[in-house]
């Protein structure tokens, strides 16, 4: 049986019966096995090296010297350990008038900082400021102090030069290109000024009444080991639980940097979601190929029938000859994902590490694994229907109604399907809501399709021209392959819609998230007498979008007339922190243009209004609602205000936004000042120094490093992911052409009867022309509804982006739709136009 199906194999495969299968099986595991390699090292490398962005692979926070316990438990325990501290101060150089200073963001290093990643520095103001470096793991010598670049401009001295931090002089010895874990802190936003930590205690800036914060780096010995780590963060965290200690914060990637890990974990599930959609695309194309084989088989099933084989030896010999296909195609799947992976790293893989994990074998597996469940789910109902083929299929042509058995396969291939989307996905809801998507999508377009072959039976009279009656004849002949093509041709031609206009529109939102030109200065502490100056000043230097808001800070006393404090909240470490501090609050009489009302409506100012508006995420926190009343103690001035709406706000577009904004009207009597946050171009960067020198008590936060490192990592995310899309692409090639081809042989067949029975050639291409502009532009209108409901569906509950639809989509849907359609039928058939009918019926 074995050598039978062998010789079956080799001559399906001479005669091309196999080839479409075997490319479409490759292509699905080449997807889901580029994108699995690749996450699998992402991951891995993640939880070792990716902790660079922490610069250790454990921090313990605090506002206060760490408890030396603490450091000799983690000795014991074979860990490494190096201490910052970091504070804002002023920077000076120059003596009495001709001294300058700069706000500065102190950070004190000890010996081996940072344990996870390298500093970048250089001598050169140009190659540091575009964050060009030489790595390095040294830290500051004594006596000398690494510096941000634009230190230089704003003290007005250069490499080699001496400033002096508190009591102590430095000299400038590097400038620093490049710092692994800074984060967008407040204390970050300042220019950083790098000093060792042993010459701390000279400057004099930190005493017991010091706003400073302490920074344990823990890493392993090995960068392999995350275990005596992962032991070390529970045994510090219940010590601190267990003692009530308060400033104390135990940081790991997920929580250290949430504008990182967020990023990455979008690109996560963007990654994960093409690699389905491909593997769905070729199950679909792999599903058409099994039955396309099928319907080619059917005759050789009966003759091997008449010649005394029984039911279970043929079912035996076909799934033998499937098996050996699918480990062959999972198998040269694996080695192409294997290949598309590296490409994956050389585009996404540096901003990860330079030395990702070694590649594990469970991805191989998985690939394997999803070609075999494919070929089970897909292939085998069509298979398990030529066991069922009768003898006298030789010379009745005919085919009887699947047998159960064969029907409930197909149930089988569902639950294969769904199951494989949630082994793939690694989320449940990622997974159950692409396959309800997917299904559905699938049931609507066979209901529409359905719907309109019902349409077309009314219309079959209403234009009196054969080749219109031909066409619609020819469909209504065949309604199921008829729908099955409209579904299939639709769901590759969505495919192909989703990568071209669909993807730009959606990689345009992602970017704009943080796009280049977001706001890189913030301007703080500007005077209600300086306001006007201040921006006729930045008008002037031709800066856009730099609206100024009151900056009100004021700490929460009450809520419904509770008083609040850290207490109220004892079983929320966030909520205890914010009821702790004091807010930035607000006011403006319009809601600001990036913000979005998500609950309630926005208030309306007026004489003894008091109302606010607060950002969801904190309302969520504090387990505030509409309608409560808020009580802010603002200098001791204390002001009372209704929530009247709940705002959502887009933290990486790196804009002023505010926790809670109040009507002005109930501001009134509060004292305010004013900051601006505006986009400033490398060229204008002397403006804030000159506006600085004039308005001395002004704050200059630069954050275009943040915005750098973000925008660097986006746009590798973003490479990668159209990468892959060509997998993607490929998938929906391979869809219409089945979709195209599935019905070939029996129109061929047709179409040499309709001959034979005087049809002209003219009226046969008329007749194909109107049926496949008929298939093609209800498949496009189709493909390009189905396409905008998933890119909309994707950017606003996957993503988080805002969406706008482009009338585009369907007008190019209609079009490719009907020039698909067409040009494969003319491939398909040109034949048989050319040839003698009698030649087309011996040939089928």
């Amino acid at each position: 049986m074995l050598i039978q199906s062998l010789r079956m194999t080799a001559r399906d495969w001479r005669a091309g019966e196999l080839r479409f299968l075997l490319i479409s099986l490759i292509i699905a595991v080449s997807a889901l096995s580029a994108v699995g390699f690749f996450i699998d090292r992402m991951r891995n490398g993640l939880n070792r090296d990716a902790h660079q962005l922490l610069g250790a692979d454990l921090l313990v926070n605090a506002d206060q010297p760490l408890d030396p316990a603490w450091r000799a438990e983690a000795v014991k325990r074979g860990l490494v350990l190096a201490d910052t501290v970091t504070f804002p101060s002023m920077a000076q150089a120059g003596e009495g008038e001709q001294s300058v200073s700069q706000l500065a963001a102190i950070k004190a290093v000890s010996p081996g900082y940072p344990l996870r990643g390298q500093l970048r520095i250089s001598t050169s103001i140009e190659q540091a400021s575009a964050a060009l470096g030489e790595k390095t793991d040294a830290t500051p010598a004594a006596g000398t102090v690494w510096v941000d670049p634009n230190i230089l401009t704003a003290l007005k001295v250069n490499v080699g030069s001496r400033i002096r931090v508190g009591d102590k002089a430095f000299t400038i010895a590097q400038l620093i290109a490049s710092e692994p874990d800074r984060g967008p802190s407040f204390a970050n936003f300042s220019p950083r000024v790098m000093l060792p930590l042993a010459d701390l205690a000279a400057t004099g800036l930190v005493d017991n009444g010091s706003r400073v914060t302490y920074r344990l780096q823990v890493s392993a010995a090995s960068s392999n080991d995350s275990k005596a780590v992962k032991a070390f963060e529970e045994w510090i965290s219940a010590r601190i639980e267990a003692g009530k200690v308060r400033g104390v914060r135990v940081e790991s990637l997920e929580n250290g940097r949430p504008e990182m890990r967020s990023t990455l974990d979008r690109a996560d599930r963007f990654l994960s979601l093409v690699g389905l959609l491909s593997a769905m695309l070729a199950a679909v194309a792999v599903a058409m190929a099994a039955r396309r084989f099928m319907l080619r088989h059917l005759d050789a099933c009966a003759m091997l029938r008449c010649l005394g084989l029984t039911q279970n030896q043929v079912t035996m010999l076909y799934l033998i000859e499937f098996a050996l296909i699918g480990l062959v195609g999972s198998a040269l799947g694996v080695l192409v994902g294997f290949g598309g992976h590296y490409v994956l790293m050389q585009l996404i893989g540096s901003m990860l590490s330079t030395d990702l994990p070694p590649v594990s074998f469970l991805p191989a597996v998985q690939g394997v694994a999803t070609g075999m469940l494919l070929l089970v789910g897909f292939a085998l109902p069509p298979v398990l229907q030529l066991r069922n083929v009768p003898h006298n299929r030789v010379i009745r042509r005919e085919q009887a109604a699947p047998k159960p058995m064969a029907l409930a396969t197909y149930g089988l291939g569902l639950v294969v399907f769904v199951g494989l989307l949630l082994w793939q996905a690694g989320d449940v809801k990622l997974a159950l809501s692409t396959a309800a998507g997917f299904l559905g999508g699938f049931a609507f377009f066979a209901l529409v399709a359905w719907g309109g072959l019902a349409a077309l039976k009314t219309l079959r009279g209403a234009i009196d021209n054969q080749s219109w009656r031909f066409a619609v004849t020819s469909l209504q002949r065949r309604p199921g392959a008829t729908i099955v093509q409209v579904v299939s041709l639709a769901l590759g031609l969505m495919a192909l819609l989703l990568l071209t206009v669909v993807r730009g529109d959606l990689m345009t939102a992602w970017r704009s998230a943080t796009p280049p030109d977001a706001p890189n200065r913030f301007i703080i502490n500007i005077l209600p007498e300086q306001k006007d100056d201040v921006a006729r000043r930045i008008a002037a230097a031709n800066v856009k979008e730099a609206q100024l808001f009151p900056m009100i800070r004021g700490r929460l006393a009450a809520v419904n007339g509770q008083p609040v404090s850290a207490a109220t909240y004892a079983d929320d470490d966030n909520a205890q922190r914010l009821a702790d501090r004091e807010f930035n609050l607000s006011t403006t009489l319009d809601m600001p243009a990036s913000n979005e009302i998500v609950a309630g409506q926005w208030y309306k100012d007026g004489p003894g209004v008091a109302e606010a508006s607060v950002e969801q995420g904190i309302a969520k926190t504090l387990r505030l609602k509409l309608g409560d009343t808020l009580r802010f103690d603002v200098g001791g001035t204390l002001v009372d205000a209704k929530v009247t709406s709940l705002r959502k706000l887009e933290w990486g577009s790196m804009r002023a936004n505010f926790f809670v904004i109040i009507n002005p009207a109930a501001m009134e009597k509060t004292s305010q000042t004013f900051m601006t946050a505006f986009h400033l171009p490398p060229a204008q960067s002397t403006f804030t120094n000159s506006l600085t020198r004039d308005f001395p008590n002004l704050t200059v936060i630069d954050v275009s490093g943040i915005i750098r490192q973000l925008q660097e990592v986006l746009d590798q995310v973003v490479t990668a992911v159209e990468f892959l899309f060509m997998f993607t692409l490929a998938s929906g090639v391979l869809v219409l052409y089945a979709a195209l081809m599935g019905s070939q042989d029996e129109r061929t067949r047709e179409s040499g009867l309709l001959r034979a029975l005087g049809a002209t050639r003219k009226q046969l291409a008329r007749a194909q022309w109107i049926e496949f502009s008929l298939v093609g532009g209800l498949a496009g209108l189709l493909a390009a509804s189905g396409a905008a409901a998933l890119g909309w569906a994707l950017a606003t509950y996957q993503f988080k982006f805002p969406w706008t639809f482009s009338p585009m989509v369907w007008l190019a849907g209609l079009v490719v739709g009907a020039l698909c359609a067409i040009i494969g039928g003319w491939l398909g058939l040109r034949n048989v136009l050319r040839q003698p009918p009698l030649q087309t019926l011996r040939g089928t």
